[in-house]
């Protein structure tokens, strides 16, 4: 088998191969949506993100948010009753990492945080289970996960970032002058960020610096979306952040 080629539980009639894309994909292994880096079968129309197409029944998974827990891959859910996702807040509908024990639920990108996101020499971002201060989508604190600076200037709900590549998948899949029409994410002009609705600054400290906190808070923003996506191709991250500033 060739490197960038996977067979699969899943999908057993065609092998997947590994390719990029800016096309917007739902997943077909946890179904929920996805850009950038995939395994796809062209015959069928197939596709898994690259963290679902590597989950395993086998393996047991440990989280250091619940260290009492052991996490198995199960390719669905549980049981009859509706079940959410512990770190986006979100619908559990295919593939997931569960704890027998505890009852608790991940979804594989999101078993697959990084816990420490090193977006620049000024700026790193530290995963957290509950928000300390205020998230730049939502504005309230308790929600999900979530991703905050060092600095404690932003702070981010994995959540949000979750409904904003919802957002985004929705516009970009709709957005090419008719419905189902899917459109590129490089042929989509990124909006300028308003650096007003996202600085922690008083206008007296000088333009420069509040310039500066804006351009550090849209990082912020890419970085996180790039690890939810597990794809840390910048171009994707920066036209999906730009619709959490609209």
């Amino acid at each position: 088998m060739k490197y960038d080629e996977l067979n699969h539980f899943s999908h057993p009639q065609h092998k997947l191969r590994f390719e990029y894309s800016e096309l917007p994909f739902k997943c077909d292994g946890c179904r929920e949506v996805g850009i950038g880096s995939r395994f796809k079968c062209s015959l069928c129309d197939f596709d898994l993100h690259t963290h679902c197409s590597a989950a395993a029944a086998a393996i047991p998974l440990p989280h250091p948010f619940y260290p009492k827990c052991v996490f198995y891959f199960l390719p669905r859910p549980p049981g009859d009753s509706p079940r959410y996702c512990n770190a986006c807040n979100r619908d559990i509908a295919g593939f997931v990492y569960h704890c027998r024990m505890c009852g608790f639920d991940l979804h594989p990108c999101c078993a697959a945080l990084p816990h420490v996101l090193h977006a620049d020499g000024d700026l790193r971002l530290l995963l957290r289970r509950l928000a300390s201060a205020p998230c730049h989508r939502c504005g309230r604190k308790g929600r999900s996960w979530s991703y905050r600076s060092e600095c404690r200037k932003y702070e981010l709900h994995v959540a949000c970032v979750m409904e904003i590549l919802v957002d985004s998948w929705r516009e970009i899949y709709y957005g090419g002058g008719g419905e189902g029409k899917k459109m590129r994410v490089s042929d989509i002009r990124v909006p300028s960020i308003r650096g007003a609705e996202i600085s922690h600054h008083r206008s007296g400290k000088g333009k420069g610096k509040v310039k500066r906190c804006c351009e550090l808070a849209a990082m912020a923003v890419q970085f996180v979306i790039s690890a939810v996506l597990g794809d840390p191709t910048a171009v994707i991250a920066g036209v999906v952040s730009s619709f959490l500033f609209r």
